[in-house]
């Protein structure tokens, strides 16, 4: 609507001026000047905007900006009045999607366009369906860590990182993607697209030891604690978390339960995922064993050989071969797991574990001493006897270990299986290491501890298949002594397959026997194998899945460490390392933030509550990551429901909630 202008050149009228600076013109430009009345529609804003521009080209991707308030303007049938914008309001017209420097989980960099007008996790979503990801809630943004003043200005020169630019990728509408090639059609248009393919779904064979020390490496369990201080809020944009076109971003997987992994549809997830799990081993971001880094070295030598010689799009067609074996395998195990007997059996009795085992409950200044027992697994608990005559009177003591820490304790060639649970109790923590004789023992009993801590018994169908699991990372690390050195020994690049712990210990001569006995093992494996076995041996390992952040417990005088795993909560003494406390999700009644002072407030069972204050992070990304995960556990087998976006804003977004 026109104001009607005096002689002087006033308006009579309700109407008034609005700034609108236009990003295209440059920062420098003036502002177009609009005359709008509160009843002005934001359509009708941009509308007018554009007309005064007087460019032609795209403008479907804008918005408007509004820079005090740090709020999109995507409401367009909203009013000025509605939105209680005013003549001294600052609008920036500006693109959506921007492009960003984002590091994926296998330090590769790409140019992307993203969504800096959505919420983090829909602009995650998108960054997914580019880049061919399935089950993107499982992933999300960090900020790049600061760069000191000193190290940019030397290392300027140095650093001319490689960067594939992905923004010329055309995604197709539809949720359905055309193969062709072997990989998704968007990306087999030309020689370029096809290289970025497999930029995502090819591992690096080439690094050396300075790309290992290169690259940032938590010294100490504070520092794990800062590098989760720089997670994106996911329900808030780009925009408003003051991310600029351009900016370093890293997209790495967040919560730690990779849902229906499938080698036929996750090729790229799965390479990420491979990554993602090798950069934590050799930046000793997660701990393991000498034996235990050796596989781990043997799956990347093996891993990286495959690559080399391996047509990387072969592995799609190849997994097409697979199907008709996999859907037999499938209807094979369903039909042996449905017959009457068993169903008839798992109404009748759950399974129990009866054995003589060695038992050590460590008490303080004391040498460990194993003594035998003859123990009973039974539903979700163990009870040990002095002997087996003595199993019909009481036990000696009786653990339920639902909700208890199970950890691994094994050396295979010195011949050492051990269980340490650490089971919670009203005085702490209560702690019991149990001996087995050898493998497949250890096997069974470790698959039904791990079982009974989840609240499940050995009933539950996975029983089977986790026994399974454990004695094939066994096997992985067990010593091959008809080894032979072959003659490429000399070739090997031991230093970037190793952490800088083992590189120090150990001179190269020493690992290249040891990497090559223990590739015996997994020679034959295919490359699509190997990646997932090294994914599955990353997650045996005792610390997997758990991010640390430094919190001060209410009434407490010290700071201490919370571990957030994907079921449970961990406090952990930061001056010695040990697990205090463990609660977990199950038993969660609810938990609420206050903003104020920044504590987060958590009701359990039997009326246990914990408040704890944030320390090293915004007590939003903690409030996220205990959300996240119970979503996490909400989601469907059925590929058909569609992410629930507002549940996940629900149990994240905290006072921001969507």
């Amino acid at each position: 609507m026109a104001g009607i202008k005096t002689a002087s050149g006033d308006y009579i009228d309700s109407s008034w001026e609005l700034n609108v600076y236009v990003e295209e013109k440059g920062p420098d430009a003036d502002p177009v000047r609009l005359r709008v009345t509160g009843d002005t529609h934001i359509g009708g804003v941009m509308l007018q905007t554009v007309d005064k521009i007087q460019l032609s080209q795209n403008w479907s991707d804008h918005a408007l900006w509004w820079e005090q308030k740090k709020m999109w303007l995507l409401k367009s049938n909203w009013t000025l009045d509605k939105y209680g914008i005013l003549a001294d309001a600052k609008l920036l017209y500006t693109p959506q999607h921007k492009p960003v420097r984002l590091l994926l989980p296998n330090m590769r960099r790409v140019l992307l366009k993203v969504s800096f007008s959505s919420p983090v996790f829909r602009a995650v979503i998108e960054i997914c369906r580019i880049l061919n990801i399935r089950h993107p809630e499982e992933l999300s943004l960090l900020r790049a860590p600061e760069e000191k003043e000193k190290k940019r200005k030397k290392d300027k020169d140095m650093e001319r990182e490689e960067i594939h630019d992905f923004t010329g990728l055309v995604f197709p509408g539809g949720s359905s993607q055309q193969l062709y090639k072997g990989m998704p059609a968007y990306f087999a248009d030309s020689p370029e697209t096809e290289e970025c393919y497999k930029v995502l779904s090819v591992s690096q064979t080439n690094l050396t030891p300075e790309h290992i020390t290169k690259i940032y490496r938590p010294g100490s369990v504070v520092d794990k604690t800062q590098i989760n201080s720089r997670w994106l809020d996911s329900s808030r944009s780009l925009m408003q978390q003051d991310v600029k076109e351009n900016d370093k971003l890293s997209l790495q997987f967040k919560y730690y339960c990779f849902f229906d992994l499938e080698p036929k549809y996750d090729i790229v997830r799965i390479n990420q995922l491979y990554e993602q799990a090798r950069w934590a081993i050799l930046l000793e971001e997660i701990d393991c064993t000498e034996e235990e880094m050796m596989v781990f070295a043997a799956l990347q030598y093996h891993i990286n050989k495959r690559s080399l010689t391996n047509d990387p799009l072969q592995q799609h067609r190849d997994s097409k071969l697979d199907d008709l074996d996999s859907a037999l395998s499938h209807l094979e195990v369903k039909l042996d797991s449905a017959t009457p007997t068993d169903v008839l059996d798992s109404i009748a009795a759950i399974p129990e574990l009866k054995d003589n085992l060695r038992i050590f409950r460590p008490k303080k200044l004391t040498l460990k001493g194993y003594k035998q027992h003859w123990v009973v697994f039974k539903d979700t608990s163990i009870s040990y006897y002095k002997s087996k005559e003595e199993a019909l009177g009481e036990p000696l003591q009786q653990l339920n270990l639902k909700g208890c820490e199970v950890v691994p304790e094994v050396n295979v060639p010195g011949q050492k299986f051990c269980v340490k649970l650490l089971v919670p109790s009203p005085e702490g923590m209560s702690e019991i290491y149990l001996r087995c004789d050898n493998e497949q023992q250890y096997a069974r009993w470790m698959a039904a501890c791990r079982l009974a801590a989840k609240g499940k018994t050995m009933a539950d169908s996975t029983y089977q298949s986790e026994i399974q699991n454990i004695l094939s990372f066994l096997m992985l690390q067990k010593s091959n002594p008809d080894c032979q050195v072959s003659a490429d020994a000399e070739n090997i690049n031991t230093q970037a397959l190793v952490s800088p712990r083992y590189q120090k210990k150990f001179k190269s001569k020493q690992l290249t026997p040891r990497i090559l006995e223990a590739h015996q093992n997994v020679a034959q494996l295919t490359l699509m194998e190997a990646k997932m076995r090294f994914i599955q041996a990353w997650q045996s390992l005792p610390d997997f899945g758990i991010s640390y952040f430094l919190v001060r417990f209410k009434g407490c005088r010290k700071d201490e460490i919370l571990g957030i795993a994907n079921n449970r909560l961990i406090r952990i003494d930061l001056s010695v390392g040990d697990v205090v406390k463990t609660w977990r999700y199950s038993n969660m009644r609810q938990w609420n933030v206050n903003w104020d002072i920044r504590q987060v407030a958590i009701e359990f069972d039997e009326h246990i509550n914990v408040a704890f204050s944030c320390i090293s992070s915004n007590c939003k990304i903690v409030h996220e990551y205990i959300g996240g995960y119970i979503f996490m556990s909400t989601r469907s087998k059925d590929q058909n429901i569609a992410l629930n976006e507002e549940l996940f804003h629900k149990l994240t977004g905290g006072h921001e909630a969507l």
